[in-house]
């Protein structure tokens, strides 16, 4: 009886702890993984983002958890050899697949840049048979495949805004005080100054309203909504920029001949291009008739004339077009005042930062830093930059020019201004690109999954209700052995 009246007490004390100050609580958010690949013209990468599923405001809070540069040179490079395209991205994929591997089917996406919108203006067939081997690799693997596609210029540069603004906390800030995101002032809002290998992109909030609808770009993120002017220019990213360079000046020979004088190359140093490369994009107008017959070599001889090179890329624009208008860039193109600070990034880092001018450096100084540059021999430069690509450093002359031409007579910033922009490829540790801003985007709608619950318990209620439950079930073993 006494063992009986014990067992008695013990299971109700504990059954009493056990229920308690029982109170519903919220889990943690649960990890949202997504992977977007971006096939730019000259390459590919794989950035993978990470976000928690109850989101603020409807929008994920994002972060780059992996970031994979793919081997070889862009998708649109595959045109003759569409299932390369899809193979190399494996290696890449590989590896995202490591890192959310527990995290259930992750949605994939690739985005393909300028040098897939060239190919398709090009050849449309070929361009539908290289996103169709690339969905093919990414739908063999265990994730939620979304779709490859062309993303227009607009698309790329208003999603490199985010991206920066984002990074940059310019969107909203936590206020401890009022437990809130609250949206910052709009001149704390950065612009965005892309350049690749074959485009380049203007995004900024201007002051005023955008007068041309076909610019301007409308977003909302964190409940508050955003209205940008975006420009994207084909043709115009670095490399196709050293293509037409080259055919201008081949096809403004003064006199025929195979050996032809390149102001931006270094003294000294030669290159050899073939005729027909310049008929294989449109971006060099394949059927200029200034262009000499036939399938020879011409011989492009370094001249190391700063001035000469700046004025030779000034003609790759039409200025007259815009005629005494302030709000056009070139080709008659409109773009509202620039306002604000500015990140500039991709090969306006790249190059300037080769040329160490991505420390604030006044205008002047770039100025003078990129003529002394210009007025090098071939030999000085390979001698004192042996790690360097070979094939990349005679460009960094041309690259510089087309930059300061680019910004100061196209964008029209100026001495003052030229100061509110700022050269940079990361921001704290992600990536500065269209990549992130993209899946920003994508998360407003992916929707927002309610916060599990379950039951909590205090603590030391809940060791004490464990400790009798133990104590009960010790004192009924004895009893059956007893």
């Amino acid at each position: 009886a006494a063992i009986v009246g014990a067992l008695v007490a013990l299971s109700i004390v504990a059954l009493v702890l056990s229920l308690v100050k029982v109170e519903d609580v919220t889990l943690p958010p649960a990890a949202k993984y997504g992977m977007v690949f971006d096939a730019g013209s000259s390459h590919t990468s794989l950035f993978v983002y990470e976000w928690d599923s109850d989101k603020e405001n409807d929008t994920g809070v994002v972060s780059q958890t992996l970031s994979c540069d793919v081997q070889g040179q862009g998708i649109s490079s595959y045109a003759n050899d569409p299932p390369k395209a899809g193979d190399s991205l494996r290696e890449c994929l590989d590896k995202a697949l490591k890192v959310s591997a527990n995290e259930g089917v992750v949605p994939a996406y690739l985005g393909a840049t300028a040098g897939m919108r060239l190919l398709r203006e090009q050849n449309s067939s070929a361009a539908d048979q290289v996103l169709a081997e690339v969905a093919k690799t990414m739908r063999e693997y265990p994730m939620a495949f979304k779709g490859a596609r062309v993303l227009t210029g607009e698309q790329e540069g208003a999603y490199g805004w985010i991206t920066i603004n984002y990074l940059l906390e310019s969107f909203t800030k936590y206020s401890p005080k009022a437990h809130t995101w609250v949206r910052p002032e709009a001149a704390s809002i950065f612009g965005a100054l892309d350049l690749g290998g074959a485009s380049t992109q203007i995004s900024f909030m201007p002051e005023g309203s955008v007068i041309n609808g076909d610019e301007a770009c409308e977003f909302t993120l964190y409940g508050y909504s955003y209205k940008i002017y975006t420009h994207s220019y084909l043709c115009y990213g670095q490399n196709e920029m050293l293509k037409r360079l080259a055919k201008e000046l081949i096809a403004v020979r003064e006199e025929p001949g195979t050996r032809i004088g390149h102001p931006c190359y270094p003294k000294d140093y030669n290159e050899t291009v073939l005729l027909s490369s310049f008929r294989t994009s449109p971006c060099t107008n394949r059927s200029d008739p200034r262009l000499p017959l036939g399938d020879r070599n011409v011989t492009l001889e370094g001249r190391g004339n700063a001035s000469g090179c700046l004025a030779a890329v000034r003609k790759l624009f039409n200025f007259s077009a815009c005629g005494q208008r302030q709000d056009c860039t070139f080709d008659g193109i409109y773009q509202p005042p620039v306002s604000g600070q500015f990140i500039a990034f991709s090969a306006f880092y790249y190059n300037f930062k080769f040329l160490n001018l991505t420390e604030g450096q006044s205008l002047a100084t770039v100025r003078d830093t990129v003529e002394r540059f210009c007025m090098r021999s071939w030999e000085d430069l390979s001698s004192s930059y042996p790690e360097e690509n070979r094939e990349r450093l005679p460009k960094y002359c041309a690259n510089a020019n087309y930059i300061l031409t680019l910004l100061l007579d196209a964008y029209k910033f100026n001495e003052t201004s030229w100061n509110n922009i700022f050269f940079q490829m990361k921001a704290g540790s992600a990536s500065v690109g269209w990549t992130l801003g993209y899946m920003l985007n994508l998360t407003n709608l992916i929707p927002a999954e309610a916060p599990a619950w379950m039951k909590g318990h205090v603590p030391s209620l809940w060791a004490a209700a464990v400790a009798f439950i133990i104590l009960t079930l010790a004192l009924g073993l004895a009893a059956l052995l007893l």
